[in-house]
């Protein structure tokens, strides 16, 4: 019989600590919250009606690599977004990073 080895806790430790060391917010609300999932139920339904329904794929690979240039070209960097503002995703993000950089050079330097 093959076992497989128990972590007991070890791998979402690892998770955490470069979770942290990467500046990643974990988005999760208390177990069962319908929050959780709202965010990725948004993102489907936009580019559902926004991009899938709008295009004929004649194949699956083709629409896998249009829909995720679509995602990569469009929806992160140009589409503009209620829930940062009205700013892409792109710059939205790096206006946190930039945010979090002087934090943490004042955190260091005091």
């Amino acid at each position: 019989m093959v076992t497989t080895p128990r972590y007991e806790g070890r791998a979402s430790e690892a998770y955490n600590d470069l979770r942290g060391r990467l500046g990643v917010v974990q988005s999760m609300e208390r177990v069962g919250s319908a929050l959780d999932n709202a965010a990725a139920e948004s993102f489907h339904s936009t580019i559902k009606v926004e991009y899938i329904r709008r295009h004929r794929f004649t194949a699956r690979a083709e629409a896998r690599l249009k829909i995720a240039t679509w995602i990569a070209d469009f929806f992160n960097r140009c589409r503009r977004h209620s829930a940062a503002d009205g700013l892409p995703p792109a710059e939205s993000e790096r206006i946190i990073n930039q945010k979090r950089a002087k934090a943490h050079s004042r955190a260091q330097a005091a």
